[in-house]
């Protein structure tokens, strides 16, 4: 007997469910968004299913009756939806994503790393010690600000600091639309600072580096301790990896969050909308410089080196704001780089298979 998935497209006020249970894809995160690129035909043919983890033999999947480990094949990350081809898995379609995080993988290997995918709020978790570094705190915001995910800046360990007015007051100069938090990671707080994000089908993540709480956080919202934590070094406050891959977690009342490992390096590519947002002072400066080339160094009539002299930016911001850009386009130019060289090796290689069955 087929299974009835009408209840997962769009309905009108007086079509709504009645029951008090909500539907098993909408406690996975299933939305209207993503119900809008499917048909009846198609729910029923390919059942939907979220990808919960990635590992190296393939996708964990669940679904509404499904749990199941399917083949690589899809280029999908944790927080994507399928139609799942219960037949062929490995041609299982990924639906259009509402947002993306993604990176430079790290090393010297010019390639896209796909981080999460369909993340509503964006916890970026720093801790109030030495971890706290603005340039870094910099890099998620504007990896949220390009994924067009709302980012939220948390301060952990507030509750061993003598003072954490100065951390919060440095954290939020980074924007003006980002809000920040101090919070104690243990116990009820959590649960009752966080309530308004995390809401049914609402998938939220917390990233940041080893160490600063983030599985921490994830146990105070899951009301248990499942996830693995560790303390830090007291010598330097650095974490220690306990979170080793990216996973969702599943809260009561439907939403879903998402634990990610500490990420030592953060290569931004592709966001360039992204440090422009969170750079917005300076990047409308630079429209105003007398010269379109303006490096905004020594040039005359340069808008950005006038307001540095007028203390309406800081030299620090400055550099920070020229280290991402330059980073930004190298690691962009270099993927696309890539994925020619990738292309032109592909077509290369069609061409002695079509050689070689002659």
């Amino acid at each position: 007997m087929k299974r009835d998935f009408s209840k997962f497209v769009l309905q009108s006020d007086t079509e709504k469910p009645t029951t008090h249970e909500p539907p098993k894809l909408t406690t996975l995160g299933w939305q209207p968004y993503f119900a809008q690129q499917t048909s009846i035909d198609d729910l029923v043919e390919t059942p939907p299913v979220r990808v919960v983890e990635v590992h190296r033999n393939g996708l964990h999947v669940l679904g509404d009756g499904i749990d199941q480990l399917i083949p690589p094949g899809p280029e999908a990350t944790v927080g994507d939806w399928l139609l799942l081809k219960t037949q062929h898995p490995t041609e299982s379609e990924v639906l259009h994503r509402k947002s993306l995080f993604k990176r430079r993988a790290p090393g010297t290997d010019r390639r896209l790393q796909l981080i999460a995918a369909n993340v509503d709020t964006a916890f970026i978790v720093t801790s109030c010690n030495l971890d706290f570094n603005i340039a870094r705190l910099e890099r998620y915001v504007a990896l949220a600000f390009e994924a067009d995910v709302t980012p939220v800046i948390l301060l952990t360990k507030a509750d061993l600091c003598d003072d954490v007015d100065p951390y919060v007051q440095a954290a939020s100069t980074i924007s003006q639309r980002v809000m920040v938090m101090a919070l104690n990671a243990l116990g009820q707080e959590p649960q009752t600072i966080l309530q308004d994000w995390c809401k049914s089908g609402q998938t939220i993540a917390f990233l940041g580096s080893s160490g600063v709480g983030k599985s921490t956080l994830v146990n105070a919202l899951m009301d248990d301790q499942s996830v693995d934590t560790a303390a830090i070094r007291e010598d330097d406050a650095k974490g220690r990896h306990t979170t080793t891959r990216r996973q969702l977690h599943f809260l009561p009342n439907g939403s879903a969050v998402l634990d990610t490992p500490g990420m030592r390096e953060l290569q931004l590519t592709d966001a360039q909308d992204g440090i422009a947002d969170l750079f917005s002072d300076v990047s409308d400066l630079a429209s105003q410089c007398r010269f379109n080339d303006c490096f905004h160094e020594t040039e005359p009539g340069c808008a950005i080196q006038g307001a540095v002299e007028r203390g309406d930016i800081t030299p620090d911001r400055l550099a920070r704001w020229n280290k991402l850009v330059a980073e930004e386009r190298f690691n962009s130019a270099s993927l696309a780089e890539r994925k020619s060289d990738d292309k032109a090796l592909h077509k290369m290689i069609r061409a002695v298979q079509k050689n070689n069955r002659k």
